[in-house]
């Protein structure tokens, strides 16, 4: 039996929703024209991975509210771990409620903004028209991203305007608490030309949850000469289906780094593309995964060459334990009169137990002569002469297990360019090893 899928929400519904948020009128069409054409789109394909029972649709709220935070003393222990103790720029959002924000007047003095998506709607209104839904993750591909734009209820966006070199990390923190909250996210970070930001985002549960629902978009745009590190460690909890696109747009000799940490604990569905539009432009994507329990999952990376000279390059790591199973794509494409280009992958699964699943599946896509490609990929079980070596020396199996996964994913977690992400990874995979 498949999930229903008829959308419960009508015009009159999300027509006031936006118009309570105070929305501009070009927002409040948007999500209309992405609501009429929600039942004719089709629900995205993943490769190898049937969807037809998920459920992306069916929640208990569209939203809910929250009580905002006075001051991080408030945070609930497992969220302060991630904040270092001198962080001041920060977002912080409570189920669907900004719940704190903070700016340095050093960077605001620069125009740099970091505020809450329905704030730059109505402060930014022109500038974030600019980059939503547009030259990105566009409204109408399928079903999932038109309900996306249609039930937006919670985001960050970040600007930083030309020649600024933001030199410290902005960091976003969803917390996902009340059992019947619903996420539609939307994450902007644009670098104009010359400029430069890190930017850092968790998506933590606290408690458990039942068939909960999470729709996830993030989009990058750098500017020439610009570039955005991007890392985020997503921790959503078992009982809640994901679906994430997370998608950059880089110009002339710009770059985007995307380091994520892929912890969800419940069905995935993620999305990380970027396209290499600017000569010169470089797309760099490491993943790390961690799959337990029965969850499944599909891990689809692109990157696409639209300039010259540019360069592109996949790397993920996953391990699945239990019986849990992922698939993980990764297409290197390159576009004809993208002269010059680089397009390099290489995925590798490691599976612990006799029920775990695990397919890496490398795509080159070429339609240019003048250009190098590479990929490499590899899916197998845990190396039963290393855990025999280190049982032999005392080392009990939990143990010796751990030790081989970590040793399995630290070519990406070291790689990884930002030591926060990397931080917090290595204490979430500590955890999802045991």
């Amino acid at each position: 039996m498949t999930i229903d899928t008829k959308f419960s929400f009508d015009q009159e519904y999300v027509k006031g929703h936006s118009t309570k948020l105070g929305e501009p009128s070009w927002l409040q069409e948007l999500r209309l024209q992405a609501l009429s054409k929600l039942e004719d789109l089709p629900m995205p394909k993943p490769d190898k991975t049937k969807i037809d029972k998920w459920n992306f649709t069916q929640f208990k709220a569209h939203t809910v509210e929250s009580a905002p935070y006075t001051s991080l003393k408030e945070l609930p222990s497992e969220v302060a771990t991630l904040i270092d103790a001198d962080q001041e720029n920060i977002y912080i959002q409570r189920d669907n409620t900004p719940a704190f924000s903070s700016l340095s007047e050093d960077l605001k003095a620069k125009g740099v903004i970091l505020t809450d998506i329905f704030s730059a709607a109505k402060d930014h209104s022109d500038l974030l028209q600019k980059y939503f839904m547009k030259d990105g993750v566009k409204v109408d591909e399928h079903r999932l991203t038109a309900l996306h734009a249609a039930l937006l209820n919670g985001g960050v966006f970040v600007y930083v305007p030309k020649n600024v070199e933001v030199d410290v990390p902005l960091q976003a923190v969803f917390i996902h608490e009340n059992s019947d909250a619903t996420l539609f996210n939307h994450v902007i970070v644009v670098a104009e030309d010359n400029s430069s930001v890190t930017y850092v985002e968790n998506y933590i549960a606290i408690g458990s949850f039942e068939n909960g629902v999470v729709n996830i978009v993030s989009e990058v745009f750098t500017g020439a000469n610009a570039k955005v590190q991007y890392g985020a460690v997503d921790t959503l909890a078992k009982g809640v289906t994901t679906y994430v696109n997370r998608r950059g747009v880089a110009g002339r000799d710009s770059t985007i780094e995307w380091a994520l940490g892929l912890m969800n604990d419940g069905d995935t569905i993620s999305e990380n593309t970027t396209y290499l539009m600017g000569d010169g432009s470089t797309g760099d994507t490491k993943s790390v995964v961690v799959g337990r329990g029965e969850q499944k999952q599909n891990f689809t990376t692109s990157v696409i060459h639209f300039g010259k000279n540019t360069d592109g390059q996949i790397l993920k790591h996953g391990v699945m334990k239990d019986s849990a199973s992922s698939i993980f794509n990764g297409i290197g494409k390159i576009e004809h009169g993208a002269t010059k280009s680089n397009a390099e992958q290489e995925s590798r699964v490691l599976m612990l137990s006799e029920k775990a699943r695990g397919d890496a599946n490398p795509i080159l896509l070429i339609d240019e002569d003048d250009v190098t490609a590479g990929h490499a990929a590899s899916v197998g079980r845990v190396d039963p002469i290393q855990l025999y070596y280190l049982m032999s020396r005392g080392v009990p199996k939990t143990e010796a297990e751990r030790l081989v996964i970590h040793g399995f994913l630290a070519p990406v977690v070291n790689e990884l360019p930002i030591e926060g992400v990397k931080k917090q990874l290595i204490e979430v995979i500590e955890r999802k090893v045991k």
